[in-house]
């Protein structure tokens, strides 16, 4: 019987992929990382836990020197809404992530390829009434930046000296 936990990371599993393309694509290094990476028994231990570990990001990246981090947010946004809907326990790992990562930022990727950062999610939705268990924020897909401004084009080959 698959598990709704396994049916939603089957679909981010293929959102990370193709962010992942999309960055290598720009000349971007990428590798996976969090708990994607980690065995059945591990992912699924830590889905039943509050720690950040779970929202550790999904991918990392390098580009001449440039070091960044990517949380691949899959499902959103909202083709009613035109909203994006982070949960409150992810921008509190993420800002913990920040913090403890200086200066290596951290960018979600939505399912349209636009982009937010944690504090600018924080940011945008500082003003809305949250409830304490399991609150979302909704955040408007006009915020969003375009993941080429984010992650620039494909930097020109050097020539050999």
């Amino acid at each position: 019987m698959v598990t709704q936990w396994q049916q939603r990371k089957a679909v981010g599993d293929v959102h990370e992929q193709r962010v992942a393309a999309a960055l290598t694509a720009q000349g971007w290094t990428v590798e996976r990382c969090g708990q994607g990476t980690y065995p059945p028994a591990i992912q699924q231990a830590l889905a039943r836990t509050t720690s950040a570990l779970r929202w550790f990001p999904d991918l990392i990246a390098a580009r001449a020197g440039e070091v960044v981090t990517i949380d691949a947010k899959d499902c959103m946004p909202s083709s009613t809404s035109r909203r994006y809907a982070v949960s409150d326990e992810t921008i509190h790992a993420g800002l913990q992530f920040i913090a403890a990562n200086r200066p290596t930022p951290l960018y979600y990727v939505f399912g349209d390829l636009r982009v937010l950062t944690p504090v600018e999610v924080l940011h945008y939705t500082g003003h809305a009434e949250r409830r304490h268990n399991g609150a979302y924020r909704l955040v408007s897909t006009r915020q969003a930046h375009s993941f080429d401004t984010v992650f620039g084009r494909r930097l020109p080959m050097r020539a050999a000296s």
